[in-house]
């Protein structure tokens, strides 16, 4: 057993908005590339999820609110009747297992390939993403996105709203809007993507409209107590570069505040930095911060957790603690050592393995049957 002590204070039962929550770790929304090929999620996603129902709160990863949004293949999907099906069964069994779940909402927006979507991908404006994409045939280099309209624009808001109640519909508590790690709404936030000479580029005020109206039009459609929204300042996934994030993400969060969704979820969250603080203070709601981890282990894990928690988060929402460990908290609750990821190929394909076969305290421990 380790010596790393678990700050009491993240294993207290608390509230989110009207949600019970019985602790205050979150497990942070991850792709993992196991739903089918239509998008629908299957028993394999079930299991996944009802194994990790001792988090408080489980974010489901990102899941396309149209067709067109479509990132990876095999990423969940949330827009026709057969995806509210397969996610019920998702929600039932995390539900059955005592948990809670919300729904990330993403569109790729220049993330994305026409073999993977069967459409040309859209974005702010026609700025290819400089890298590959991965398709069923591999990696291919990615096209240059058609510039959105503004039918384009009001169209995804409206879909983004559907998918909300569609998650609704689906059991979710609530959903998170994604607006980070270089997707769509983080594309429409950046001056390096974002190039548009309308009401949606150009000024601060500008750029942040378009999250500001998907997040609006998502409370309009299920209520703000039942909504979140992520964000990345100056995350470099996906190519992404920000070079007035203290401009940007404090009139976004100020913006944000007046709509009074549930929560704000902060990645890779840094207390050494002002921005934090700064919008700490602005944010006068739930806020959930997700560390930075050099390593998953347990003294990391309960470092990063505790400073984070001293710096004013709520909650903390842990990846691939999550990921490698269905009993993290029971494992963070007494010192155990955590298991690491097996393979960092299988977080993003394959099936049963890498997926819902990382052991528990319970298994280990488990005597040999004699023979």
């Amino acid at each position: 057993m380790t010596t790393a002590t678990l700050d009491p204070v993240l294993l207290v039962p608390t509230r989110l908005g009207g949600l019970a929550l019985p602790n205050r770790l979150a497990m942070a929304p991850m792709t993992r590339n196991r739903a089918d090929a239509d998008g629908v999620p299957g028993d394999l996603m079930a299991a996944y999820y009802a194994q990790r129902a001792t988090a408080g709160l489980i974010i489901a990863e990102a899941a396309t609110p149209n067709a067109v949004g479509l990132t990876y293949p095999n990423i969940p999907a949330i827009y026709a009747p057969a995806h509210v099906s397969g996610w019920r069964r998702v929600t039932g069994a995390v539900r059955e297992a005592g948990g809670r779940m919300f729904l990330q909402l993403q569109h790729g927006g220049r993330i994305g390939h026409p073999d993977n979507s069967g459409l040309h991908p859209v974005a702010p404006s026609p700025v290819p993403l400089p890298d590959t994409v991965h398709t069923p045939v591999g990696p291919q280099a990615a096209v240059v996105p058609r510039e959105m309209t503004l039918d384009d624009l009001r169209a995804t808001v409206a879909d983004f709203a559907d998918a909300a109640r569609n998650a609704v519909e689906a059991g979710f508590e609530g959903v998170e809007v994604h607006s980070a790690n270089g997707y769509l709404l983080h594309q429409f936030l950046s001056r390096r993507t974002n190039h548009r000479t309308d009401a949606y580029g150009g000024t601060v005020a500008n750029r942040i409209r378009f999250t500001v109206e998907v997040t609006r039009a998502v409370a309009a459609a299920i209520g703000p107590e039942r909504v979140g929204v992520r964000i990345s300042p100056g995350i470099t996934a996906n190519a992404m570069r920000e070079d007035d994030i203290d401009d940007v993400y404090p009139a976004l969060v100020s913006a944000l505040a007046e709509i009074s969704p549930a929560y704000l979820h902060i990645v890779h969250a840094d207390p050494g930095q002002p921005l934090f603080h700064t919008l700490r203070e602005l944010w006068p709601a739930t806020l959930i911060a997700n560390p930075k981890l050099p390593d998953v282990t347990t003294e990391h894990v309960v470092h990063e957790a505790g400073h984070l928690l001293d710096a004013g988060a709520d909650l903390v929402a842990l990846g691939r603690p999550f990921l490698a460990n269905p009993d993290l908290i029971e494992r963070l609750r007494t010192g155990e050592p955590l298991n690491p990821v097996q393979d960092q190929h299988l977080m993003y394909v394959g099936g049963a393995t890498g997926y819902i076969d990382y052991p528990t305290l319970d298994t280990v421990r488990r005597p040999a049957r004699s023979r």
